[in-house]
């Protein structure tokens, strides 16, 4: 192992293989950045270019590519509200609220320090324990995914104000409900299709984020038609791209992206699992472990609420290569079109990858690492110049994101119909946050739906239709007992609170 991971040095340190890193970063980051085109259309553009090249220099080009893509994905979400990848919607929660609120090149920056901590946590991990968490990854059986997304869906209280519960729930319902159109995995029948051929496919995700978050906020923008004054814009763009991080700020995160950064991993070690669960599982932890002062800042621009997914969306991307490299098994739609161009360059990923192609399999592994270096000297040097883009007056800023909106759905399927079904969306989206219905809880629904029903449908196969898969196998018990807990956290506190207040 010890001359593997050597030689995976030497060659991930060659000049031209740490040039592939950085273009694969800038490329990544820039093309993340743009709202609809996520990792996948990212590496997707990139393989044929990697043809002609040796197949550690493409492999660690199109990894550069994938975390750059997922590192730029966090910008337009911070800055627009515009989370064109599943994996960084978490990450606008607290992120937009406190580019509102003139601290972008604050929240850009905590998002550049947590991605870089959390890929570097990862990045360890997999170089000391890749091989052996292959055989973790095997362990999980069916009912232990649907234990894990019904946990996911815990982080519904997080969304939930005070007194809002039960329309977080509402919500979470309607994005399953919404996650159910399109044709049936199992049998093969069209579901909620209404005869649509359009609907044959499901819902798109990327039409349903961008309809509620950055279209709809767009129209909240215009109803609201309130002018900035020029001292308002001045004072806004002397604090805009500021990157200054108290000592007493840092030390209030530090735990927060250790935490994030262990769970974003063994989260993506999971096949299936990957960034996007681990980050709403993060960002729904951190709210669990706040006090009860810190909970109320949570959806209004908290530090720890965008340090959490940030360090777990990262530190997921980089377990999410172990199921890939040592077993053969894509655990997202991005990992899958990088299996497709390992198995073009003649090399088939498995338990014996690391001892067959060391070279390969190790100098990714310290590609990674490497990457989030490249990151974090590109771009922090670069946010006060991208913070910017907030002071672009409304006129100008709106039609812009309206306009990126629609082109990047437009350019996913090239069906018009997804233009129409995203305003209606968005018009219904408005008009849910105008009566004040989270957005969150309906895309948490929405991306877990699907899982949900596949995984609970295999292991009610396995168990003869009988509920016993719920409590047989140790993993699952132990995270339902998790989700239950919980769950009743916040009514304990409640009642602890009311106890201590009488004895007072």
């Amino acid at each position: 192992m010890i001359d593997g991971v050597l030689q995976g040095v030497a060659t991930a340190l060659s000049s031209y293989n740490i040039m592939m890193v950085v273009i694969g970063c800038l490329a990544g980051t820039f093309i993340g950045m743009l709202p609809g085109l996520g990792p996948i259309s990212a590496i997707a553009l990139m393989i044929p270019i990697t043809y002609g090249m040796e197949p550690s220099s493409g492999l660690i080009l199109i990894a550069g590519v994938y975390y750059g893509a997922i590192f730029g994905g966090s910008t337009s979400s911070i800055l627009i509200n515009a989370p064109g990848v599943a994996g960084t919607v978490a990450s606008s929660f607290d992120g937009y609220p406190m580019a509102r609120k003139g601290q972008a090149g604050k929240a850009l920056a905590i998002a550049a320090y947590s991605s870089f901590t959390g890929g570097t946590i990862a990045a360890v991990f997999l170089l000391f324990a890749a091989p052996a968490l292959a055989s973790v990854s095997l362990s999980f059986q069916s009912a232990d995914y649907f234990a894990l997304m019904v946990l996911g869906l815990t982080a519904v209280a997080a969304f939930a104000g005070k007194g809002k519960f039960l329309k977080a729930a509402i919500m979470t319902i309607f994005g399953l409900m919404l996650a159910t159109v399109g044709t049936d995995s199992d049998s093969g029948i069209a579901r909620f299709t209404f005869g649509r051929l359009d609907l044959i496919d499901g819902i798109s995700f990327l039409l349903l984020a961008m309809a509620a978050f950055a279209l709809s906020e767009a129209m909240m923008n215009i109803l609201d038609n309130k002018e900035q004054t020029q001292k308002e814009r001045d004072e806004l763009n002397k604090s805009i791209g500021s990157l200054k991080l108290t000592r007493e700020e840092v030390k209030d995160m530090a735990p927060t992206v250790a935490r994030s950064s262990v769970l974003g991993f063994f989260v993506g070690v999971l096949p299936g699992a990957g960034a996007t669960i681990a980050s709403f599982l993060a960002y729904g932890m951190e709210r669990s472990f706040a006090s009860a002062k810190e909970k109320l800042k949570f959806g209004k621009g908290s530090l720890r609420g965008l340090a959490a997914p940030e360090a777990a969306n990262n530190a997921a991307c980089s377990g999410s290569f172990v199921p890939l490299l040592t077993l053969g098994i894509p655990g997202s739609g991005t990992t899958a079109i990088i299996l497709g161009a390992l198995v073009s360059y003649g090399i088939q990923p498995g338990p014996t990858m690391y001892i067959d192609n060391p070279a390969l399999f190790w100098s990714v592994i310290v590609s990674m690492y490497i990457g989030n270096v490249v990151l974090l000297v590109l771009n922090l040097p670069l946010i006060p110049y991208i913070a910017r883009l907030l002071t672009i007056p409304k006129q100008l800023l709106l039609p812009l994101i309206i306009f990126f909106s629609l082109v990047g759905v437009y350019l996913v399927t090239f069906n018009t119909f997804d233009i129409y079904m995203m305003t209606m969306f968005a018009v219904v989206a408005l008009f849910l946050r105008i009566i004040d219905f989270p957005m969150a809880p309906m895309i948490l629904g929405f991306i877990l739906g699907g899982m949900m029903e596949d995984n609970l449908r295999r292991a009610l196969t396995i168990s003869d239709g009988s509920l016993s898969f719920l409590w047989e196998r140790p993993i699952t018990l132990t995270i339902l007992v998790i989700t239950v807990i919980l769950l009743l956290m916040p009514l304990m506190s409640e009642v602890y609170a009311k106890i201590k207040k009488a004895k007072a």
